[in-house]
């Protein structure tokens, strides 16, 4: 009896803890990947790959484990395997590139996940990998090469700017991040650039209105800026770069287990840019100097059954100044030198709870305060923001309807010193919204939605859309969506112009909700050819419809800002073009192209709208060399002309825009274990808008008007010190002033 003791003590015991050996051979592309990394999930063990794609474990125990292969710019890999006394067991991985793959699973069409071939709703998303083809410090400066989406700046002097989504103005474009709605109003002009790109595992794109999901300010599209999880976060990163105009960039990030249920990541980017410049001799800075710093928390809780919680919060400040090359902060706020000073203070927490009910619900929230102190001149703004969001979403699927409900509450808190905002304002929003997405029959699908919103300050507001897809082949989708959006004002969001001039700001009404009515047609179309060359192509067609549109008037009174409600409509007619390709020998290629016709039309005359392009081209092209351990990459944008704001019929700048382009070369060499090295050039072409118009500051030579003289009706009289009649106004702005410079960089990563 005692030796069936021994025995069976002895076999359990090299069951449990007999040591297996896991090996095998990393490849893409029908290469070897030199240091690609392997981790085994519930060891929390990893290795990489040597020269020859070739990883190897040992002393691993007995077990089932999930093992993930991942290399920077590929989708990593999940295999799920059992290891039982395995001395020699081996496990091969081929990784498909990722910023190429049209089986993304995305959120933002339909707040619920869903593979991007099935989803309703046309979504476009872009991985880090695509964000590394062009390195920069924030998420505003990388969207530059997504086809149809354009940050515009909007000052001269400050380089504040939002992002146009199709000819769409910044405001009408929601920014989310994980699905919250915390860069809003205020935000939008200067939060965007403190999104650290190391906190981002991509970023998906909606184009068209949104409000039937996400509220206002979804009139134009949704960018939704997923944040890396915790639990597939590498253990460390670190990407550090600068340029040759001493613009320096570091951006940090790393996990750890907490107890035996919790992981944290932090991301850490620091950011400084403060020697002045001014190739174009006028006096005045060509580029902000900055400095800022934004901290990123995010904790992910391990529940019964995989139930979803995290929690996520930012601090976020920044210290920028633009203006005369001898301003300094004594300055600040006189009249003696001009210079625009902004202190940006931010703070945001965001968190996601999965209920501990059989059915599938979720409570989300996030909460932010955003206190801005800045000046223009001797002009003072002091603004404070604060909003509040909670949402609860219930996603249940009964045969052939996939339902999702929800309500949300919105409560927003906004004061400033101008004298636009009178008083505080307190805006809160209550909604319900009602989804469902039916199966007719296997390749035919029909999304019904509808949003009901009340505003206190508004009343109702109800926004409803309707989407069909259709499914010819596994690799073809044919989509129709239309559908209404809405939007509440904010004055300051609308243009930040009325505070970096000398400009009066009228505003002749209450200002109206704007809605709109938009249409889109979308083909998505993948093909894969036997030699293993992928290619994806879409196409969508759109039409867009305004009322109640509040557009500024620089045209009636040169020297004033209008604010009404157009007596009238805006219309966008357009069509867009999306080429995915993959080869097996080492080309990738992103193209996209974007053809618009906008229109304004007021009182019966038609206008075209102010800093919108009527075409425009971006491009992404990839070539690898596995032998020299290289990727180059090649980025580039070009935009048709636009209408720029002018102040007169004497004012000798041009009314329309060249045709510009902005281009960027850069080499990344991989050979090294975990290091990546790269650099190159950006703006190859050395194109900057001065190179097009006499000047581009009004009255750079006298930017507090101190010499300026009008005649009885407040017009601008010609003089032989203001021969063209001109105040000072830096609002003449529609792509960046830097030249051709350089940059090297550093990317480190352990999993």
């Amino acid at each position: 009896m005692f030796k069936i003791f021994i025995y069976t003590t002895l076999f359990f015991s090299i069951f449990t803890f007999s040591q297996n050996t896991i090996k095998g051979k990393i490849t893409a592309n029908n290469e070897v990947l030199a240091y690609a990394n392997i981790y085994i999930k519930e060891l929390k063990k990893g290795v990489e790959t040597n020269e020859n794609g070739v990883y190897e474990f040992t002393n691993i125990p007995n077990g089932s484990y999930t093992i993930i292969a991942s290399y920077v710019g590929f989708k990593p890999e999940r295999k799920k395997t059992t290891i039982l006394n395995e001395p020699n067991y081996i496990l091969n991985f081929n990784l498909i590139e990722d910023a190429n793959v049209l089986d993304d699973v995305v959120v933002s069409g339909t707040l619920k996940p869903v593979s991007r071939m099935e989803t309703p709703v046309p979504v476009e998303v872009y991985t880090t990998a695509f964000l590394k083809k062009n390195p920069t410090s924030n998420i505003f400066e990388a969207l530059q090469n997504v086809n149809g989406v354009r940050p515009q700046l909007n000052c001269n002097i400050c380089n504040t700017g939002d992002i146009h989504i199709n000819g769409l103005e910044g405001p009408y474009t929601m920014v989310t991040i994980d699905g919250m709605p915390i860069v809003s109003a205020l935000s939008t002009v200067y939060g965007l650039s403190g999104i650290p790109n190391s906190l981002i595992d991509r970023v998906e794109v909606v184009k068209g209105p949104a409000s039937s999901l996400y509220g206002s300010e979804a009139v134009g599209g949704l960018i939704n800026i997923i944040t890396k999880k915790p639990t597939t976060a590498p253990l460390f990163s670190a990407d550090i770069f600068s340029t040759s105009w001493l613009e320096n960039n570091v951006d940090l990030g790393w996990k750890s287990s907490v107890g035996k249920k919790a992981m944290t990541l932090v991301g850490i980017n620091y950011y400084n840019y403060n020697q002045p410049i001014d190739n174009n001799n006028d006096n005045f800075t060509d580029v902000t100097l900055q400095e800022r710093i934004s901290i990123f928390n995010k904790w992910n809780f391990e529940r019964k059954n995989n139930k979803e919680f995290t929690i996520a919060g930012r601090l976020f400040y920044e210290d920028r100044w633009g203006g005369e090359m001898q301003w300094n902060k004594s300055y600040r706020g006189g009249s003696e030198v001009y210079g625009e000073s902004i202190y940006t203070k931010r703070v945001e927490l965001l968190s996601k709870y999965q209920l501990p009910t059989t059915e599938d619900m979720y409570l989300s929230f996030s909460v932010t305060a955003h206190d801005q102190n800045s000046v223009y001149g001797n002009t003072i703004y002091l603004a404070n923001q604060k909003i509040a969001f909670g949402q609860y979403t219930w996603d249940k699927k009964l045969e052939n309807h996939n339902l999702l409900l929800g309500a949300a509450f919105r409560y927003q808190y906004y004061d400033d010193n101008t004298t636009a905002t009178l008083s505080a304002e307190q805006t809160k929003i209550y909604s319900v919204f009602l989804q469902d997405e039916i199966k007719l029959a296997e390749k035919h699908h029909i999304l019904l939605g509808a949003r009901y919103d009340y505003n206190n300050n508004h009343g109702n507001i109800f926004t409803p859309r309707i989407a069909y897809k259709w499914n010819p082949t596994e690799n073809d989708v044919f989509r129709i969506n239309a559908g209404t959006g809405f939007r509440i004002v904010n004055l300051f969001t609308e243009e930040h112009a009325a505070l970096t001039g000398s400009r009066e700001v009228i505003i002749t009404e209450d200002l109206k909700p704007e809605t709109s009515y938009n249409v889109n047609f979308n083909y998505l179309k993948k093909i894969r050819f036997e030699n293993g060359t992928f290619l994806g192509f879409e196409a969508s067609a759109w039409y867009t419809y305004f009322n109640n549109q509040i557009i500024p008037d620089y045209d009636t009174n040169p020297n004033q800002i209008i604010y009404s409600n157009l007596n009238g409509y805006a219309q966008t007619l357009g069509i867009s073009g999306n080429i995915d390709l993959v080869t097996p020998f080492g080309l990738k290629a992103i193209l996209g192209f974007t053809i618009m016709e906008p229109k304004n039309v007021q009182n019966g005359v038609s206008s075209t709208p102010v800093l919108t392009e009527k075409y425009s081209a971006n491009w992404a092209i990839t070539y690898d060399i596995p032998k020299w351990f290289l990727s180059i990459d090649y980025t580039g944008n070009l935009y048709g002309p636009m209408r720029l704001p002018i102040l007169g019929d004497l004012d000798p700048r041009p009314e329309y825009s060249p045709i510009w382009s902005l281009q960027n070369i850069q080499f990344t060499y991989k050979k090294f274990r975990s290091f990546e090295l790269y650099g190159g050039v950006k703006n190859i072409l050395n194109w900057t808008p001065n190179k097009s118009a006499p000047f581009l500051i009004a009255r750079a030579n006298d930017p507090f008007d101190e010499d300026v003289e009008y005649d009885t009706n407040g017009n601008v009289l010609a003089t032989p010190t203001n021969p063209y009649a001109l105040t000072f106004d830096p609002s003449y702005v529609y792509a960046p002033n830097q030249g051709i410079r350089g940059f090297l960089g550093i990317r480190y990563t352990i999993f």
